[in-house]
């Protein structure tokens, strides 16, 4: 007895081999798209959407630090000391246009400007300087702030959206081996049926009862059935190759899936309870909680902080700042207002032409995105109706298909019974086989079309998997 871990997140499976005989496992969607979404690396790589856009909001906070800020400028020359100039401050910015600060400045020197003359100790200075116009109510660092708040929240959108596109093609790629696998199936049955009436029908020609001919009839229909079991194999191999691009392993280690490892054949029972949308009602959807649509309405209020950006530099410059002065900085009740250092700061364009066409810029930007928004709802909404109408046609066809196929397992059996009774010949038998072999091969076919769409139907309304 041998035992192999063949996939190791999802069982480990015991081989015992006896011969040909191989012990299988099952490995269920859900298992499998489960483990594509914890390992699967461009799984991690849509979470790295949201870690950058942290990383930006981070950055954006940054803009409201206190700061320490110390200038020191000597200057000394034939034995002279020039000057001396220590200026040391701490500075608090606010949220809106708004800045704290404290001030130490102690120069000295032979030829120190008279401007910049400060009691011997040193002169402390502590006051506050706003913008009260241009910069007040919203200005770069408070949109960059709301901005990177607005791209986090639309990255969380952004990242289910690329989860999800992944996943879709997962289980595209597990709907591939399962239609290949039931094709290889269809062949492997009816080449059975092929050996045993190749078998009957070669001793009924040592018996006398058939021509040689049958047998021959009978060979070719035999060998064309292990060429089409030879190359449903080979469709499996590659189908399950396929589906090896989607398994990892947590160190994002590729793992290769193994020969008795098979798709859940009643799949069709699990799908929508895997896929999260067994309750999904069209009538009830909310589009405006589709991930795209609320990408796209934090896209258009980052734009439209832009757009208000731009409205307020049209407005004139005005910086105020006042500062209280004392040479004892250890005593606050030396701070009063005969000792101060004030100043105003006034600007504006004569003509505006600049802040004008950033604005209409801005508005332009905004107005397109708004009728993007609008766009993308009408097409998801239209593309939901559109898979729900599919899938009702789908349950239609699937129903008369597995109707054909019972009446040709019918008539296959009845032409059977014939053949046996000598009341039929070999070819018609084998026009009926194949007949139901086509249709049987139909059926697959339009299981798989079904899988699709539900995936495609999971991927248009963006859930999360179930778990």
């Amino acid at each position: 007895m041998k035992k192999y871990i063949l996939i190791p997140f999802f069982i480990i499976v015991s081989t015992v081999v006896l011969g040909q005989d191989k012990v299988t496992s099952v490995m269920t969607l859900s298992e499998y798209l489960g483990y594509v979404k914890n390992f699967h690396p461009i799984v991690k790589q849509a979470n790295l959407v949201i870690n950058k856009s942290e990383a930006k909001l981070l950055k954006a906070r940054g803009a409201f630090d206190p700061k320490i800020e110390v200038d020191f400028d000597k200057k000394q020359f034939k034995d002279k000391e020039y000057y001396n100039k220590l200026n040391a401050a701490f500075k608090i910015p606010t949220y809106y246009g708004i800045e704290f600060k404290a001030n130490f400045e102690n120069n000295d020197g032979l030829y120190l400007n008279p401007e910049a003359t400060v009691p011997t100790d040193g002169l402390y200075s502590a006051g506050i300087s706003a913008s009260l116009l241009n910069g007040l109510l919203i200005n770069k660092r408070m949109a960059s702030l709301k901005q990177a708040k607005y791209f986090l929240n639309q990255a969380k959108e952004d990242q289910q959206i690329l989860v999800n596109e992944i996943l879709y093609k997962a289980s595209i790629s597990y709907f591939n081996w399962l239609k290949t696998y039931n094709e290889k199936r269809v062949y492997e049955e009816f080449l059975n049926n092929a050996e045993i009436r190749f078998k009957a029908t070669k001793r009924a020609f040592y018996e006398g009862e058939k021509p040689a001919i049958d047998t021959t009839e009978a060979k070719i229909n035999l060998n064309t059935r292990k060429l089409n079991v030879e190359k449903a194999r080979i469709k499996l191999v590659k189908s399950a190759l396929e589906l090896s691009n989607f398994l990892w392993l947590n160190n994002n280690t590729p793992v290769e899936l193994q020969d008795n490892i098979i798709p859940e054949i009643n799949t069709a029972t699990s799908i929508d309870a895997t896929f999260n949308i067994a309750l999904f009602n069209n009538a009830n959807f909310d589009l405006n909680k589709h991930p795209k649509i609320k990408s796209l309405e934090f896209k258009t209020k980052s734009l439209t902080i832009d757009k208000n950006l731009k409205l307020n530099n049209l407005l004139p410059k005005l910086d105020v700042q006042y500062n209280f002065l004392t040479q004892n900085g250890n005593q606050l009740n030396s701070l009063n207002t005969q000792n101060y250092k004030a100043g105003i700061n006034f600007k504006v364009p004569l003509f505006l032409r600049k802040e004008r066409g950033d604005l209409k810029l801005a508005k332009i930007k905004l107005k397109d995105q708004k009728f993007e928004n609008e766009v993308v709802k009408v097409t998801i909404k239209n593309k939901i109706n559109a898979i729900q109408q599919e899938l009702d046609s789908y349950i239609l066809q699937n129903e008369l298909t597995e109707n054909i196929v019972a009446d040709y397992t019918t008539l296959l059996k009845a032409e059977d019974r014939k053949f046996l009774l000598g009341e039929s010949s070999l070819f018609l038998v084998n026009y009926r086989e194949v007949k139901l072999i086509e249709n049987k091969l139909k059926a697959i076919d339009l299981e798989n079309s079904f899988f699709k769409t539900k995936a495609n139907l999971f991927k248009t309304i963006v859930i999360s998997i179930a778990e």
